[in-house]
Protein backbone atom coordinates (compact mmCIF):
# COMPACT_ATOMS: atom_id res chain seq x y z
CA UNK A 1 0.00 0.00 0.00
CA UNK A 2 1.46 3.24 -0.87
CA UNK A 3 1.19 6.27 1.87
CA UNK A 4 1.85 9.85 1.58
CA UNK A 5 3.31 11.49 4.82
CA UNK A 6 2.97 15.65 3.50
CA UNK A 7 2.25 18.55 5.48
CA UNK A 8 0.94 22.43 4.28
CA UNK A 9 2.20 26.02 5.51
CA UNK A 10 1.07 28.95 3.99
CA UNK A 11 4.04 31.25 2.75
CA UNK A 12 4.94 34.25 3.87
CA UNK A 13 6.81 35.67 1.85
CA UNK A 14 8.67 35.42 -1.59
CA UNK A 15 12.50 34.55 -0.23
CA UNK A 16 11.50 31.26 -1.39
CA UNK A 17 12.21 32.22 -4.84
CA UNK A 18 16.58 32.51 -4.82
CA UNK A 19 16.71 28.84 -4.34
CA UNK A 20 13.98 27.56 -6.71
CA UNK A 21 16.00 23.93 -8.77
CA UNK A 22 13.18 23.94 -10.65
CA UNK A 23 9.20 24.07 -11.71
CA UNK A 24 6.34 22.69 -13.14
CA UNK A 25 2.69 23.60 -14.36
CA UNK A 26 -0.20 21.69 -12.93
CA UNK A 27 -3.80 21.68 -14.38
CA UNK A 28 -5.78 19.45 -12.71
CA UNK A 29 -9.62 18.38 -12.18
CA UNK A 30 -11.49 15.37 -10.14
CA UNK A 31 -13.50 12.33 -11.84
CA UNK A 32 -14.93 11.03 -8.36
CA UNK A 33 -14.81 12.61 -4.75
CA UNK A 34 -16.66 10.76 -2.08
CA UNK A 35 -15.98 9.57 1.44
CA UNK A 36 -13.60 7.24 0.64
CA UNK A 37 -11.42 8.96 -1.77
CA UNK A 38 -10.51 11.55 -5.15
CA UNK A 39 -9.89 10.90 -8.19
CA UNK A 40 -7.70 13.07 -9.46
CA UNK A 41 -6.50 13.48 -13.37
CA UNK A 42 -3.19 15.89 -13.93
CA UNK A 43 -1.27 16.96 -16.48
CA UNK A 44 1.55 18.70 -16.06
CA UNK A 45 4.40 19.86 -18.97
CA UNK A 46 4.91 16.50 -20.15
CA UNK A 47 3.05 13.98 -18.42
CA UNK A 48 -0.46 13.16 -17.58
CA UNK A 49 -1.47 11.27 -14.10
CA UNK A 50 -4.00 9.71 -12.54
CA UNK A 51 -4.66 9.77 -9.21
CA UNK A 52 -6.29 8.32 -6.04
CA UNK A 53 -6.29 9.62 -2.34
CA UNK A 54 -7.87 8.65 0.12
CA UNK A 55 -10.01 10.92 1.85
CA UNK A 56 -8.81 11.10 4.94
CA UNK A 57 -8.08 14.89 6.03
CA UNK A 58 -4.67 14.36 8.07
CA UNK A 59 -1.04 14.48 7.25
CA UNK A 60 -1.18 10.82 6.51
CA UNK A 61 -2.83 9.19 3.62
CA UNK A 62 -2.94 6.41 0.93
CA UNK A 63 -2.37 7.66 -2.41
CA UNK A 64 -1.77 5.68 -6.14
CA UNK A 65 -0.36 7.47 -8.55
CA UNK A 66 -0.11 6.63 -12.55
CA UNK A 67 1.36 8.08 -15.39
CA UNK A 68 -0.81 7.87 -18.12
CA UNK A 69 -0.75 9.17 -21.88
CA UNK A 70 -0.72 13.42 -21.58
CA UNK A 71 -3.24 13.70 -24.52
CA UNK A 72 -5.71 11.10 -22.47
CA UNK A 73 -5.53 13.28 -19.49
CA UNK A 74 -6.20 16.13 -21.50
CA UNK A 75 -9.09 14.18 -22.63
CA UNK A 76 -10.66 13.54 -19.53
CA UNK A 77 -10.06 17.33 -17.81
CA UNK A 78 -12.36 18.67 -20.86
CA UNK A 79 -14.74 15.55 -20.97
CA UNK A 80 -14.98 14.46 -17.53
CA UNK A 81 -14.17 17.24 -14.76
CA UNK A 82 -16.39 20.34 -13.30
CA UNK A 83 -14.72 23.45 -13.01
CA UNK A 84 -12.87 25.04 -12.27
CA UNK A 85 -9.85 23.42 -12.36
CA UNK A 86 -6.97 23.13 -10.29
CA UNK A 87 -4.44 25.12 -12.32
CA UNK A 88 -0.68 25.88 -10.26
CA UNK A 89 2.62 26.78 -11.05
CA UNK A 90 4.72 24.40 -8.79
CA UNK A 91 8.56 25.13 -7.77
CA UNK A 92 10.68 22.53 -6.05
CA UNK A 93 12.92 24.25 -3.31
CA UNK A 94 15.45 22.01 -1.48
CA UNK A 95 16.23 23.39 2.38
CA UNK A 96 17.87 21.13 4.63
CA UNK A 97 17.63 17.38 3.89
CA UNK A 98 14.34 17.84 2.28
CA UNK A 99 12.66 19.45 -0.60
CA UNK A 100 10.00 21.45 -0.66
CA UNK A 101 6.95 22.08 -2.98
CA UNK A 102 5.52 25.57 -3.71
CA UNK A 103 2.10 25.78 -4.92
CA UNK A 104 1.19 29.22 -6.43
CA UNK A 105 -2.21 28.82 -7.88
CA UNK A 106 -3.90 30.56 -11.04
CA UNK A 107 -7.21 30.69 -11.91
CA UNK A 108 -9.96 30.45 -9.52
CA UNK A 109 -7.25 29.86 -6.65
CA UNK A 110 -5.24 33.23 -7.88
CA UNK A 111 -3.82 34.37 -4.42
CA UNK A 112 -3.42 31.50 -2.72
CA UNK A 113 0.66 29.78 -1.89
CA UNK A 114 1.21 26.86 -0.28
CA UNK A 115 3.98 24.88 0.51
CA UNK A 116 4.29 21.41 1.24
CA UNK A 117 6.77 18.73 2.44
CA UNK A 118 6.62 15.39 1.83
CA UNK A 119 8.44 13.13 5.06
CA UNK A 120 9.08 9.78 5.10
CA UNK A 121 8.17 9.09 8.76
CA UNK A 122 4.89 10.72 10.51
CA UNK A 123 7.67 12.29 13.10
CA UNK A 124 10.52 12.64 11.03
CA UNK A 125 11.95 16.22 11.96
CA UNK A 126 12.64 19.01 9.39
CA UNK A 127 13.58 22.59 9.50
CA UNK A 128 11.12 25.13 8.65
CA UNK A 129 11.89 27.79 6.90
CA UNK A 130 12.17 31.58 7.36
CA UNK A 131 9.40 32.09 4.69
CA UNK A 132 7.35 29.40 5.60
CA UNK A 133 4.44 30.40 8.08
CA UNK A 134 1.56 29.08 9.71
CA UNK A 135 0.47 25.57 9.11
CA UNK A 136 -2.91 23.85 7.52
CA UNK A 137 -2.32 20.53 6.94
CA UNK A 138 -5.39 19.91 9.09
CA UNK A 139 -7.39 22.63 7.40
CA UNK A 140 -9.95 21.50 4.71
CA UNK A 141 -10.06 24.22 2.65
CA UNK A 142 -6.35 24.24 1.95
CA UNK A 143 -6.62 20.43 0.22
CA UNK A 144 -6.94 20.88 -3.59
CA UNK A 145 -10.30 18.45 -3.57
CA UNK A 146 -11.71 21.20 -1.47
CA UNK A 147 -10.33 24.05 -3.70
CA UNK A 148 -11.80 22.76 -6.79
CA UNK A 149 -15.19 22.99 -5.38
CA UNK A 150 -14.44 26.07 -3.40
CA UNK A 151 -12.15 27.81 -4.71
CA UNK A 152 -9.80 30.59 -2.63
CA UNK A 153 -11.43 33.34 -4.94
CA UNK A 154 -14.72 32.67 -2.81
CA UNK A 155 -13.21 32.61 0.44
CA UNK A 156 -14.57 34.81 3.39
CA UNK A 157 -11.01 36.75 4.03
CA UNK A 158 -12.19 38.82 6.48
CA UNK A 159 -12.01 35.22 8.93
Amino acid sequence: MAHEIERKFLVISDKWRDDVSSSDYFRQGYLANNANCSIRVRVSDHKGYLNLKSATLDIQRTEYEYEIPRHEAEEMLDRFCEDPLIEKNRYYVPHDQHLWEIDVFAGANTGLIVAEIELDDIEEPFTKPAWVGQEVSDDPRYYNVCLAKHPFNEWDKSR
